[in-house]
């Protein structure tokens, strides 16, 4: 998702996080209930990957280590939001003190502690229905650091399309966005800061801010990755009642030797051709435009209010319904 968003769409995100958490408690409170959804990661890399968590509400991690051919699950309530991504080179003592070469969220810790990816770094973003549509995406906005792919399981209803990016961007990544020692691809917005390119200022539109070259690169090698802010019709995808595999280098064992292909469509559906998830997708760019302003740099003063709304229009409910049972 975008970067660099309006205010506009920061109130409209504060919204959809407050609403959500609001349903979420009111079907609870009423004994309906809500199924809680399962991530697992699985790392085929050939290294160790640091998964990082950023969401809310909190899972039981926030990162953890991966092993070469290791997996792991968590589970998250309905209604949760927030986005994954791995982070590699990384140097952590016995005690968990360190820091990574790619993807670092700035907590010198395992841990990132409610911080967010540094850019370069490939992205799964997730808002969970409570009951409902789960939306889902692979954005490669803020830069790309490895191959990812998030696949919906055989339970889940609707197209459920296999989504993220296989292809090998370090390798080539245009020279103006390698980073140093070619880890990890930057961004455009990331490597020039440009109004043009972050989708910000005068730009800050649909219908103002187009694919850039860099942009286009991005999408011919991962075409179902979100390449950049608004590229959300052919990105974002759609799926109920699944549970999640997250994949690290899902083809190869190996950063260097990736395919290009882009990733097969999920058991559960198959990704329609013709535009049809265009208009649902399109009808859902706003409501999930939530992820930008959640984790970028994990620490926006501007989300933290809505975050603060959240927990106190919750609290108020659960004593209000205490006072009425009393």
């Amino acid at each position: 998702m975008a970067v660099f968003i309006s205010d506009k769409h920061n109130q409209y995100s504060c919204l959809l996080l407050t609403l959500s958490s609001l349903v979420l408690f009111l079907f609870n409170s009423k004994g309906v209930v809500v199924r809680a959804t399962t991530f697992k990661f699985i790392n085929k890399c050939d290294y160790t990957v640091w998964p990082g968590i950023l969401g809310t509400p909190k899972m039981e991690a926030t990162g953890f280590e991966l092993s070469k051919g290791g997996s792991r699950s968590f589970q998250a309530p309905a209604g949760w939001s927030g986005r994954f991504w791995g982070r590699t080179g990384c140097d952590f003592d016995g005690s968990g003190q360190g820091s990574c070469s790619t993807a670092d969220c700035g907590s010198g810790q395992v841990e990132c502690n409610g911080a967010g990816a540094t850019p370069p770094a490939t992205l799964a973003e997730f808002t969970l229905g409570t009951g409902s549509q789960d939306f889902y995406d692979v954005s490669l906005v803020d830069g790309y650091n490895l191959p990812m792919i998030v696949e919906g399981s055989i339970e889940g209803s609707g197209t459920c399309t296999t989504t993220g990016c296989v292809a090998d961007l370090n390798k080539s990544c245009p020279t103006e966005l390698r980073t140093q020692g070619g880890g990890a691809c930057q961004s455009a917005c990331e490597a020039f800061g440009t109004p043009e390119y972050c989708c910000s200022g005068e730009y800050n539109s649909p219908t103002a801010c187009k694919p850039s070259m860099y942009s286009v690169i991005f999408k011919n090698a991962c075409p179902r990755s979100y390449s950049y802010a608004y590229d959300d019709a052919s990105s974002t995808f759609t799926c109920t009642g699944a549970d999640y595999t997250i994949t690290f280098c899902p083809t190869s064992p190996s950063l260097k030797s990736a395919s290009n292909s882009p990733p097969k469509g999920s058991e559960s559906g198959s990704e329609s051709e013709s535009g049809s998830e265009t208009e649902p997708v399109e009808a859902a760019a706003l409501a999930s435009s939530w992820l930008a302003n959640l984790a970028i740099g994990g620490a926006s003063a501007k989300t933290q209010p809505c975050f603060v709304l959240q927990y106190a229009l919750v609290l108020a409910i659960s004593l209000l319904l205490l006072l009425l049972n009393l």
